[in-house]
């Protein structure tokens, strides 16, 4: 199985992490992955977006015309992914930021309400790990355990409260979506 994954949304929203914890997961559980970031001409504040393809084959190459399963965070990100979404693929939408709804109809939509969770747990910065528990709860491209251990490694040398919060952040995606 190879999931085929865009995350997208301003800098600064975590989605170069998110990226990068999803890969590690994926690593963790022998897959094969790859992970191609894509900065906009400002960092933080400017749009940002990565490619990750997590795979049971080798990957030839970590580009990705028709992903299968995007993530935004932001509207410009909707405005340029939507398009591209491969038929029948997933679309999760940052409802909290995201005000529109998607123009087609034959892609599966996901809303997650990501910055009203994280604030709710105390945090606007975690609103990248809420959706991340909810992309991994919808698309089984990895464990939520592998999710969980490889946020854990990115983040080590970090405070434990942060640690904590993240993991919660994750399980209030998941639980959002149904978990």
């Amino acid at each position: 199985m190879t999931h085929s994954i865009i995350i997208s949304g301003f800098g600064g929203q975590g989605v170069m992490l998110m990226g990068r914890v999803l890969c590690q997961a994926g690593m963790t559980e022998g897959k094969h992955v790859t992970w191609l970031p894509s900065y906009g001409p400002e960092m933080r504040g400017g749009t940002a977006n990565c490619t990750v393809i997590i795979s049971d084959e080798p990957v030839a190459s970590p580009v990705v015309d028709s992903p299968e399963e995007v993530v935004v965070m932001n509207i410009p990100s909707l405005l340029k992914f939507e398009p591209i979404v491969r038929r029948n693929g997933y679309l999760f939408i940052n409802s909290s930021v995201v005000d529109r709804e998607p123009k087609r109809q034959d892609i599966k939509t996901i809303k997650v309400p990501a910055n009203e969770i994280a604030d709710q747990l105390g945090n606007l910065r975690v609103a990248n790990m809420v959706m991340l528990g909810a992309f991994v709860f919808t698309t089984k491209c990895v464990n939520i355990e592998s999710l969980i251990d490889a946020m854990k490694y990115k983040l080590k040398g970090k405070d434990s409260s942060i640690i904590e919060l993240n993991v919660e952040a994750i399980k209030q995606g998941l639980r959002h979506v149904g978990g």
